[in-house]
Parts: C-alpha cells; structure tokens; sequence
C-alpha cells in the first residue's frame, strides 16, 4: 500500500494559496501571492531536498496545469519530476502533455490507486483534492511549512468536511525566519479527556 503525504506551505491560519508568487494562483481577487517569499532562509533551503525527492505525484487539475507549464524546463531544480508519474483527479480534464500523466475521475480511483504497489503519493498544492482527502481520512503523512504571518483570506488546508483524525509529530525544526517545519504522521483516531484529572 502506498503513503498519501501531503505537502503543504501554509500560514498561521491554514492558507495555502499563492505562496510561490503574485501570478501563481490568483482565483478569487487573492491579494497575497508570494505571502511566503519573505521567510525564505538557508535552513528553510535544506529541507527542500527531501520534499522533492523522487516520488510519485497525486495532483488536483490546477495544480497540475501550474506544475506543467513550469516544471517540465526545470527539471535541474527538481531532478526527476519529469520520469515520476503524474496521477492527476479531474472530473473535466482526460489528458495533459506532460510525459507519464495518468488522470483519475474520483474517490475509488484514488482509493484503488493508494492500495496498488509503488512510491508514495505526494500532493502539493491541490487544495480541492486535499479537502476530499481528508474527508475519506486517505492522508498518512502531512508535511507541513508554518508560516509566521495569518492573512484571513484564501483557500486553506483544512476546510468543512475533515474527518477527526490524530497525529503524531515525526519531526519538526523551526528556521530562523520562524517557519516551523514539522512532519506529521496519522495515529489513529481523536482520543479526549479531562485536563487535570
């Protein structure tokens, strides 16, 4: 069975949207594109490597579209992007250019997909595809930049519909421009109590 794990640079309040550049994603008059330019840092650098390292990739339609036109002349920065499977959830788009794209329809494509063999699944960006994520409790791992700053507008991580779900922390780090690194790995169901008690 393969690892869904989501990566994902968000800011205090869960926003997702735009973080590479004012051009990146600018649906719904977001203002704030490029909100995580400023915290860029020689720690925050090194942890790049390990999220782009070679592994298949599980990608909403838009994110798909924004990764195509970038990645495929890049590949220097991303070694590999270009020889892993792309599997692409779309309800409107078949086909893409971009060489070894393989597109699903919805939830049992996905599900099938998780229990075949192969790498783990990573997801960047694809907020629509991360909520349905949740919602059918199909993330093992999140991977996750805290950005120190909330901006109360645009799409978000977690939204309506996440399924209640525990994690455990794997790792984290926070670099000294104060984003905290952290990986999570899912631990079985929300457990409650009294505090003190």
């Amino acid at each position: 069975m393969r690892k869904i794990i989501v990566l994902s640079m968000i800011t205090l309040d869960g926003v997702m949207q735009g973080m590479g550049g004012p051009t990146e994603d600018p649906s719904n008059n977001f203002a704030y594109g490029g909100w995580s330019a400023p915290y860029d840092d020689e720690v925050l650098r090194e942890t790049m490597p390990k999220w782009m390292k070679s592994s298949d990739l599980l990608l909403g339609r838009k994110t798909f579209e924004i990764f195509s036109s970038v990645w495929p002349q890049r590949e220097a920065v991303w070694p590999g992007i270009n020889d892993v499977t792309k599997y692409v959830v779309s309800s409107t788009m078949k086909e893409g250019d971009w060489k070894n794209s393989v597109f699903l329809e919805d939830v049992e494509a996905i599900k099938k997909l998780k229990n075949s063999e192969g790498s783990d699944l990573q997801v960047w960006g694809s907020s629509n595809l991360v909520q349905t994520l949740f919602k059918h409790d199909l993330v093992d791992e999140l991977w996750l930049q805290i950005h120190p700053l909330t901006l109360g507008t645009g799409k978000k991580l977690f939204g309506e519909g996440t399924s209640p779900a525990a994690y455990t922390v794997i790792e984290s780090t926070t670099t000294p421009s104060g984003v905290i690194v952290v990986t999570y790995k899912r631990a079985g169901d929300v457990k409650t109590g009294t505090v003190g008690v």
